[in-house]
């Protein structure tokens, strides 16, 4: 790895922490912050960090409150439940409303299916603790 790559990637990491913690405030404790957990597979959490913190939610081009529009329709197509807790969290603190969160969700049932739209509701709900 050559020294720009090294800068590069410090750069994405330090630009991922300044994303994930406006999306999340107070959940990160402020400065470097080891992620690491001595579990399996404990580098995928610093992976995100850079590869989607860093290199996607930090990219200009579209504002916070349009990312989570986003994610959120990507996490109920996928089924990916868990990380729409997080995410209905993050929409929340980009601007999107309870019941615009709930549009998502009915709106994805159109193009994801029933069950889908049912399980995305079921997280939020979890998420929102409603």
């Amino acid at each position: 790895m050559t020294d720009k790559d090294v800068e590069g990637a410090a750069d994405l990491r330090a630009a991922g922490w300044t994303a994930m913690r406006a999306a999340l405030p107070g959940v990160f404790p402020e400065g470097e912050v080891d992620l690491r957990d001595g579990r399996i597979g404990e580098d995928l959490v610093d992976i995100g960090l850079t590869s989607v913190w860093g290199s996607l939610w930090a990219r200009e081009g579209l504002a916070p409150r349009d990312r989570s529009l986003v994610t959120l329709g990507i996490l109920i197509a996928l089924g990916a439940e868990s990380e729409l807790k997080t995410h209905v969290r993050v929409a929340l603190t980009n601007g999107l409303t309870r019941d615009e969160i709930a549009e998502v969700v009915y709106h994805s049932s159109g193009y994801t299916g029933f069950p889908r739209a049912v399980a995305a509701r079921t997280a939020a709900r979890e998420a929102l603790a409603d």
